[in-house]
């Protein structure tokens, strides 16, 4: 257990997280980041696709600036890996206290303040701060365990020589199949790159389109699973986690059905099916939600503990 006593501590190693660290740091409060990536802004890393460009934006209606302007976007649009550049030479200069690679598992509350639970052991602080963001992978549903499944793609090569299945029918998924179909392409690799979405069409933007179709031309080998439904996790007889995936579905009269589905190695399937938002945290942690839309505020779930999920409230 680590026995400083901070007077902050910072769940989230992201844009609020990161903010929130600067302002201590300002303020000369003892702080420290914990975040569960292997560094800062890990979930931008992992949602945005190589080459992404990333610009300054906020709410139409929010009335304040940047909060730590120096986290500010450029005005004109960077690819995300030069702005993680940025960021990660930001936090040296400052020197802002971060600890990477520690899973958040709980909160107590004891006399001398509160412990943070994690994946390295314990720490103390006056003040915790949840800034989790809003860029948590879903989880495929299935039956059994898909835990392995990747969420996004840090190495296009890891998929060079493999039959590799990409889950989502969105500009997430699309931007990571043309990444691997581009490494696949200048390695020599013809083993094909299965896309697979639960509806009958896929919905990219047309930028996104165009450069899919420009992969394809110069030979990428994409086989499209539309209707395509992950059923089941599961170990083969080799030790193997794999990923059953129905792809076809035949109906009987006599009502034994048919089905025809494929199962891949976990490790060769990537998952891109949206984000969501800390709540289901907040959830294990009893964590009582007040909603605010349009001016309207509304419990969203009963709790021991009390969070507002606005900041006009």
């Amino acid at each position: 257990m680590n026995h400083t006593t901070y007077d902050v501590l910072i769940i989230g190693g992201g844009p609020a997280g990161l903010s929130t660290a600067y302002l201590c740091h300002k303020q000369g409060l003892s702080y420290l980041v914990l975040e569960s990536g292997k560094a800062i802004f890990q979930g931008i890393a992992n949602t945005y696709p190589e080459g992404k460009l990333v610009y300054a934006s906020k709410p139409k209606d929010a009335p304040m600036p940047f909060m730590v302007d120096e986290l500010r976007p450029p005005d004109k649009p960077v690819t995300v890996e030069s702005y993680l550049q940025y960021v990660q030479h930001f936090v040296q200069h400052e020197n802002l206290h971060v600890q990477t690679e520690v899973d958040f598992e709980d909160i107590k509350d004891e006399r001398d303040g509160l412990t943070v639970v994690t994946s390295k052991g314990n720490y103390k602080g006056k003040k915790v701060v949840l800034s989790f963001g809003s860029n948590i992978p879903r989880e495929l549903s299935v039956y059994g365990d898909a835990k392995m499944v990747a969420k996004n793609v840090d190495d296009p090569s890891k998929y060079i020589g493999i039959k590799t299945l990409i889950i989502g029918g969105g500009n997430t998924a699309a931007d990571v199949i043309i990444n691997i179909l581009r490494a696949k392409r200048e390695a020599g690799d013809t083993n094909p790159v299965y896309w697979a979405h639960k509806a009958e069409t896929f919905d990219v933007n047309k930028e996104t389109a165009q450069r899919l179709g420009e992969e394809i031309l110069l030979g990428g080998n994409i086989r499209l699973l539309p209707g395509s439904t992950p059923r089941i996790g599961e170990v083969d007889d080799e030790g193997v986690d794999r990923l059953v995936i129905r792809i076809n579905e035949f109906k009987q009269a006599d009502g034994i059905d048919l089905y025809h589905a494929l199962s891949f190695p976990m490790q060769n399937v990537i998952a891109c099916i949206g984000s969501q938002g800390p709540v289901p945290i907040f959830d294990k942690l009893n964590i009582q939600s007040i909603a605010c839309t349009s001016g309207v505020c509304k419990i969203a779930k009963e709790g021991e503990r009390l969070v507002l999920l606005s900041s006009d409230f």
